[in-house]
């Protein structure tokens, strides 16, 4: 059967919005909550996922003919977390202002879900050429929901814009909502933004109704018992199987005793 022909402008739109990582996929919401306080803190941490996304994403496609299916796990959170480190390191180096404002979680993108259902669920399946697309187009669309969140908070909580005060709010006319910047104003951000990206994508599958997205992700969407593809779904097979196996053996060890 031959392999069907991949898009690589599919490969990229789609994690922009009909296949959003964060919006849509639901993947990397800790990370997403915590760090918007600021659009600098979302442009950042969304670039340094990107990379990381990115690279991971290419050198996993390389490696897939020998990474042995039973490790593939440990061998991918391996990769990621060496450009993790080279991440870190540079922004140690050069920008460790906004290094100590994100904190843990640019450590934390080692296991971040996207990071992980896109190694195991398209890098690991897929050519370098589609994986670098498909790290690209997530990467962009998760820093622009992260930047777009960081903005809505910061203007209105803030009244201010990448740090700098805006002239128009806190000037007694319009005052900043300071729960905005707090957890309650961010899960309020985020489920504004995750319905006009609900109403976006709709209109675009009417608009083309021929583009479908990622099987991997779009009937893991559809289908309620799918977990979230934290990249852990082969540990969650293989319990079962093993569980599945132990059933069987007390079953089988039951009916012998019963004929005894």
């Amino acid at each position: 059967m031959p392999t069907p022909k991949i898009s690589l402008k599919n490969e990229f739109s789609k994690g922009l919005v009909r296949e959003n990582p964060v919006l849509r996929l639901m993947l990397g919401v800790c990370p997403t909550l915590a760090v918007t306080t600021t659009a600098k803190n979302g442009i950042g941490m969304g670039l340094a996922a990107t990379f990381v996304l990115v690279s991971s994403n290419i050198v996993i496609s390389l490696l897939r003919p020998v990474i042995p299916e039973k490790v593939r796990i440990p061998a991918f959170i391996t990769v990621i977390a060496s450009f993790v480190t080279i991440v870190q390191m540079l922004m140690q180096a050069f920008l460790p202002d906004l290094n100590d404002s994100l904190g843990i979680f640019i450590p934390l993108i080692t296991v971040n879900c996207i990071i992980l259902a896109r190694a195991e669920m398209f890098a690991s399946k897929h050519s370098i050429l589609p994986s670098i697309a498909d790290g690209l187009g997530m990467g962009a669309g998760y820093t622009a929901t992260l930047f777009l969140m960081g903005t809505i908070r910061e203007v209105m909580g803030n009244g201010s814009f990448m740090d700098i005060k805006l002239p128009f709010i806190g000037t007694g006319t319009i005052e900043p909502m300071l729960i905005m910047i707090l957890p309650p104003g961010g899960f309020f951000a985020y489920g504004m933004l995750i319905a006009l990206s609900q109403k976006l994508a709709e209109w675009l599958e009417k608009r083309n109704p021929d583009i479908k997205g990622d099987d991997s992700c779009a009937g893991a969407i559809n289908d309620q018992t799918a977990c979230l593809l934290c990249g852990a779904c082969s540990l969650h097979k293989g319990m079962d199987e093993a569980a599945a196996e132990m059933r069987d053996k007390a079953d089988n060890q039951k009916k012998d005793g019963d004929i005894k």
